[in-house]
């Protein structure tokens, strides 16, 4: 199976949703054939780049490692749960991606606290971390087999 999701080949008709400013967009070609056409990968991926922005000269570099090992671990596991063989796989690996977002959140809290960014980035960042946890959830309640 290549890295494509049957659970998304369902939407006959143009579907769209928009949770916290994150748009799931399920098209009529019906089939996301590549994780890059996740909205939530590409939000994860800027998450990192500001990230690597944000703290390109802080020279805490355990903090540093941490923050950053944790961005990239949410958009890793968004891809790498994209491309397994299920949708419960690709569930975990979402649950994961939270988890580590989580962390990135939280880690914008110190990052405040010890001055390493101005109290208006962070709470920008922390947003933009929340934002993705919604969308990250819908997508795993959309993917959760029905009963």
């Amino acid at each position: 199976m290549s890295c494509s999701h049957a659970v998304l080949q369902s939407c006959g008709q143009k579907i769209l949703l928009t949770l916290s400013n994150v748009k799931l967009n399920c098209a009529k070609m019906g089939t996301i054939k590549n994780f890059e056409e996740l909205e939530i990968w590409k939000l994860a991926r800027e998450i990192v780049n500001l990230i690597y922005s944000d703290f390109r000269g802080c020279k805490d570099f355990t903090f540093k490692n941490q923050i950053s090992g944790a961005g990239i671990s949410v958009m890793n596991n968004i891809s790498e749960g994209f491309c397994r063989k299920s949708d419960a796989e690709f569930r975990q690996f979402l649950n994961i991606s939270k988890g580590s977002l989580g962390e990135v959140k939280s880690m914008y809290y110190i990052a405040e606290d010890q001055n390493f960014t101005d109290s208006e980035t962070a709470y920008e960042r922390r947003i933009k971390c929340q934002n993705l946890l919604n969308a990250t959830s819908s997508l795993m309640k959309y993917l959760k087999p029905s009963n």
